[in-house]
């Protein structure tokens, strides 16, 4: 009887981890007909994987138009299919095939794309998505309930290997391990809830920066909130210490000319501006 108690706690444990098909983002209307997902051939799967591997190069289309260096706008799509089995899936003109489902597509272009997914070779899924430029769209596929959008994300570039973890657990509500302050960037409303903590709860200056050293080292920050931290500072020399040190922890560091406004005197400014042009 203990043992088929530990059995079933330990199942319960299980299951409150798994990703539930339709707890979070949005569903993707399934644009296949039924034809198509009947017969392996008219999916165009095998057809598709013929030409591109054909070893007639004369039969080659060419377009004379072409140019490599093009801008043609950048995205990038981040699909994922948590079950087992062997799936393919094809984004514009890229194709993937894999059985860990995990599906990464980097350098596609801006605009409406089709998206195709494959199980064994036969089409079971078709939709489009529309990609913005300089964005990431991350997705989940569940063969039972159909793609999920869960989110839209501007990219950095940057990436490793907590970019999984992140996207696909906090959605869901889980805790993802801790890989390092990399990419682990506060959200307005989590950086809101720290802030109004931080003010009630230091009244110095001393207090306010040991607490936001200690957040440092497990999250990053954007140019705006630094601007708001180091602007709760009392004192200009203190503002400038954790302006420069929270510099490496700035995301978008292209616009770290907000937090200047943080300061009120301007040999401060001008302190800041020097230490950042050293780097």
């Amino acid at each position: 009887m203990r043992k088929i108690f530990i059995g079933l706690m330990i199942l319960a444990g299980i299951s409150s981890f798994a990703q539930e098909a339709g707890k979070a983002g949005e569903l993707l209307r399934n644009e296949a007909s039924t034809s198509e997902m009947q017969s392996q051939n008219s999916s165009g799967f095998r057809n598709k994987t013929f030409e591109r591997n054909s070893g007639n190069q004369n039969n080659r289309i060419k377009n004379p138009s072409y140019q490599w260096n093009r801008n043609y706008g950048y995205a990038e799509v981040f699909l994922r299919v948590p079950e087992q089995g062997f799936f393919t899936v094809e984004v514009g003109d890229q194709m993937i095939a894999n059985g860990s489902g995990k599906f990464r597509f980097f350098d596609l272009q801006s605009g409406r794309v089709p998206v195709s997914i494959y199980e064994n070779g036969f089409l079971i899924y078709r939709s489009s998505l529309m990609l913005r430029n300089n964005s990431r769209m991350v997705l989940d596929f569940f063969t039972n309930e159909g793609l999920y959008l869960l989110d839209s994300y501007p990219v950095q570039g940057q990436y490793g290997f907590n970019d999984w973890n992140d996207i696909w657990n906090n959605p869901y509500g889980n805790n993802p391990g801790n890989w390092g302050s990399q990419g682990n960037v506060m959200d307005n409303n989590t950086f809101r809830r720290f802030f109004d903590m931080m003010k009630k709860n230091e009244s110095f200056d001393d207090g306010k920066i040991a607490l936001i050293n200690q957040q440092m080292k497990n999250s990053m920050f954007t140019a705006t909130q630094i601007r708001d931290l180091v602007k709760s500072l009392s004192f200009d020399k203190n503002k400038l210490s954790l302006a420069k040190s929270m510099y490496r922890n700035c995301l978008d560091k292209d616009r770290y000319f907000v937090v200047y406004d943080a300061f009120d005197f301007e040999s401060s400014k001008r302190e800041l501006m020097n230490y950042i042009s050293r780097l």
